[in-house]
């Protein structure tokens, strides 16, 4: 019994596509973009033969607008003066020399302060002149001292105990009648 509304079909018959359908539906695609391609050539010769010639920038002109106009935006007036359009830049356009920097948008202007602020506080910091940096110095310096002291402490321990075995050693011997 499936739970919830809908039955899961799991175990039912997949249905594959032949290699042959697709092999037809493929012709049929290429026969399609020929014959779209056809009718370019033949509209575009119709218009170029009877039409007086025009200058070449407005006829650039007009590729932009056809190539920019997709579907009913060309049958779309808008007169939004705050639209901004992006312009296409050509290639001849655009001098290779220029080396004028594109001005930077406030979210990574205000990253890359904070990347040179974060290095500049790394560069302090290493060489200790940062509050952070101080008090871990100072903090180290206090580790150093108890180190060194406890290390004292051990080895007068040690000393310690070295001369109270000797001295031991020394009764015992004695005791004994030894000699040394």
């Amino acid at each position: 019994m499936p739970r919830g509304k809908f039955a899961s079909h799991k175990g039912k018959h997949r249905h594959f596509t032949n290699p042959e359908e697709i092999e037809e539906q493929m012709k049929r695609e290429e026969k399609a973009r020929e014959w779209r391609e056809r009718k370019g050539e033949e509209s575009s010769g119709e218009e170029g033969s009877g039409a007086e010639e025009e200058s070449s920038s407005e006829e650039e002109s007009d590729e932009e607008e056809e190539a920019k106009a997709k579907g009913v935006e060309s049958l779309i007036e808008i007169h939004n003066p705050n639209r901004v359009q992006k312009k296409l830049k050509k290639v001849t356009d655009v001098d290779p020399n220029d080396t004028t920097k594109p001005e930077l948008s406030r979210k990574e202007r205000e990253a890359l302060e904070a990347e040179r602020a974060q290095a500049n506080y790394q560069r302090l910091h290493a060489k200790g002149k940062t509050e952070e940096a101080r008090a871990d110095l100072a903090r180290l310096a206090i580790i150093k001292k108890q180190r060194e002291e406890a290390a004292k402490r051990r080895e007068e321990e040690r000393m310690s105990k070295e001369a109270a075995k000797q001295t031991k050693t020394k009764e015992v011997n004695k005791a004994l009648g030894k000699r040394t």
